[in-house]
């Protein structure tokens, strides 16, 4: 609620039950709202546990219109750093990659049809506000997103378990998208046809592998790693 009013995205009302606005951090965020002339309205307890969806809910939850971003809208700079999430399934496995991609400074993440809906309260929920942060699109054709990853001169590396070469032998200073997929069967044939690399991550231990959102937070840290200035 916080992130979203102070991203400006357009938040068309804040709800909220009377015992909720009595606690000192509610207060904030009604009076923060009241400045940008969002609407305000209370309910009853019954009301929000139905909107809300959860057995506990907070008490204060906000209306936001989408935000429909384009591929072009996430292209800022060089060299530049995307996220893609190709079928993902798991709400909060595609909002702990927003969360890490936000963290990791990407510029956006791209996410393909077929993965769970953006829009879900438990993925939102998982990205802890960095939803209001990071542009987030949803891919259109396949042709799109090879046009644009030519046009910008993106490499675009699939992340694939038992694949030889490791992520840490491919040059992630290049403009980059970093790839994972579907949490059963992995990146779809027709992402992997794309790629420049398929690499996987060093597993010296025991464990077969990787939670996707896991494995992209590492692949975005290595990027990071081998992006820090040299001293």
């Amino acid at each position: 609620m916080e992130e979203a009013l102070a991203a400006d995205w357009p938040v068309e009302a804040v709800l909220y039950t009377r015992q909720t606005a009595a606690g000192e951090k509610v207060r904030h965020i009604l009076a923060n709202a009241k400045i940008r002339q969002v609407n305000r309205r209370e309910i009853s307890p019954v009301l929000c546990r139905e909107l809300a969806g959860t057995e506990t809910p907070s008490g204060i939850m906000a209306l936001v219109k989408r935000f429909d971003y384009q591929l072009k809208d996430i292209f800022q700079n060089q060299p530049s750093l995307l996220v893609l999430a190709d079928g993902i399934q798991d709400p909060g496995n595609l909002g702990t990659i927003i969360r890490s991609a936000d963290a990791a400074g990407a510029q956006g993440v791209i996410i393909t049809r077929g993965t769970v809906d953006l829009y879900n309260c438990k993925v939102i929920r998982a990205t802890m506000g960095s939803f209001f942060h990071l542009p987030v699109v949803i891919a259109g054709t396949l042709e799109e997103l090879r046009d644009f990853m030519v046009t910008f001169n993106l490499q675009l590396i699939a992340g694939q378990q038992k694949s030889p070469k490791l992520i840490n032998a491919v040059n992630l200073t290049l403009s980059t998208v970093l790839a994972v997929g579907n949490e059963a069967h992995g990146l779809s044939p027709e992402i992997l046809n794309l790629a420049h690399h398929v690499v996987s991550i060093p597993m010296p231990g025991k464990a077969e592998s990787l939670n996707a959102a896991i494995a992209m937070s590492i692949m975005l840290y290595e990027t990071i790693r081998q992006r820090l200035p040299k001293h």
